[in-house]
């Protein structure tokens, strides 16, 4: 068992990071939340949040003295889901002002993974450059497309197709959706 971080964002989308957490939690890991105030009203308007706090550990945003703040905290990683610009852009040029942010600066500095989600669309040059940006510092970052392969017949598996990616580069096992080729 491993211990992740899921960061929860204003971006629209907390269905994404509702599965990410169900997933790792069914994968036998322990998962810390750590939410933006946003993360919190958007994960309310989406009918999210609920699900969200069932979480193993809620930490507070502004809780600067959580182990996760530090590097020598044993968290495995982390996925923030969904990912806003504003996030994304102070993570991109090392603003740590809050805990969430804080964290992801530690999986930089330490190597340990980082997955990015933006939901945002279309991107500006300054989105692409963050993003570029995060990528030359170590973190993946996976844009919230579902895809259509696997065929899915509801939201949360069209959500799932994102989620399956999230917990590859995560490296947590998982067979959420068939391989490329396996469902013909």
């Amino acid at each position: 068992m491993s211990h992740y971080l899921l960061g929860v964002t204003g971006a629209s989308g907390a269905i994404y990071a509702a599965r990410t957490l169900h997933y790792l939690q069914k994968s036998g890991h322990f998962v810390s939340l750590i939410m933006t105030d946003a993360g919190k009203d958007v994960a309310d308007y989406e009918g999210q949040r609920e699900e969200l706090f069932k979480a193993d550990e809620i930490l507070d945003v502004k809780d600067f003295f959580a182990s996760c703040a530090s590097g020598s905290s044993a968290f495995a990683g982390m996925a923030v889901v969904p990912c806003s610009m504003g996030t994304l852009g102070k993570m991109a040029n090392g603003v740590a002002d809050n805990l969430l942010t804080r964290a992801a600066d530690v999986c930089l500095k330490e190597r340990r993974k980082l997955v990015i989600v933006p939901r945002e669309m279309p991107y500006n040059w300054i989105h692409l450059k963050n993003m570029e940006q995060l990528t030359l510092a170590g973190a993946v970052v996976i844009p919230a497309s579902p895809h259509f392969y696997a065929k899915p017949q509801t939201v949360e598996a069209l959500a799932d197709t994102v989620v399956a990616k999230i917990l590859n580069h995560l490296d947590v096992p998982n067979a959420i959706v068939p391989e490329w080729g396996s469902n013909k």
